[in-house]
């Protein structure tokens, strides 16, 4: 755990989208020092006509939704969401400007680990 879910436009070479995976897989040790083995990155595509920013259609931008174990500070989820955006403009070009980030919260109760077991009873 973390868990990231990123959309971004279509059009995106395979490397850059390699890049991005290892750029946010990075960022986010870097940010809360998640130990590797528990993060999981994935990526989706939306066609550019399938997006509306700030009444622009086809203008790109990242959304980037995190779920996290609780017991995070304030602090240390701003600097997540500072090291993701960073991360997306350095990777594929997208501005910081154009990035969000969403932060779920998640008790250890719900959220099923490796062996099928809840994140509590993992002693996470």
């Amino acid at each position: 755990m973390p868990i990231l879910n990123i959309k971004i436009p279509t059009g995106h070479s395979t490397e850059q989208k390699k890049n991005l995976l290892k750029g946010l897989t990075d960022a986010v040790v870097a940010s809360l020092a998640a130990p590797l083995p528990s993060i999981r990155v994935t990526i989706e595509e939306v066609a550019p006509d399938h997006t509306i920013v700030a009444g622009e259609i086809g203008k790109p931008m990242t959304l980037i939704t995190a779920v996290l174990i609780v017991g995070r500070t304030p602090e240390l989820k701003a600097a997540l969401i500072k090291a993701l955006a960073e991360s997306v403009q350095a990777t594929i070009g997208i501005s910081i400007d154009d990035t969000r980030v969403v932060i779920q919260d998640i008790e250890r109760t719900d959220l099923g680990v490796a062996g099928g077991i809840s994140a509590k009873a993992a002693g996470r």
